[in-house]
């Protein structure tokens, strides 16, 4: 039994228990943008702000991340459906 461990948890309470906290992640980069889109990175920076999505920029200079809230992509593409 290791020290984090509770005498009453089996292995599959905390292997169940681990599976029900991951969490869906809120912010994509600018690749899983552009490759959920089938466009290229290049497309996605220029034309975000045009689209109404908002970047969040993590770090500075050439390095920096850009993010895009999950939600607002799917969103916008959802807005881009053909009636």
């Amino acid at each position: 039994m290791g020290p984090q461990s509770h005498p009453d948890e089996t292995r599959t309470d905390i292997d169940s228990s681990r599976r029900r906290r991951s969490v869906e992640p809120v912010l994509m980069d600018t690749y899983e943008v552009a490759a959920m889109l089938n466009m290229s990175t290049s497309w996605v920076y220029r034309e975000a702000s045009k689209l109404g999505l908002k970047g969040y920029k993590l770090g500075r200079g050439r390095n920096a991340k850009v993010l895009y809230k999950r939600g607002e992509v799917f969103k916008w593409l959802e807005q881009q459906k053909i009636h």
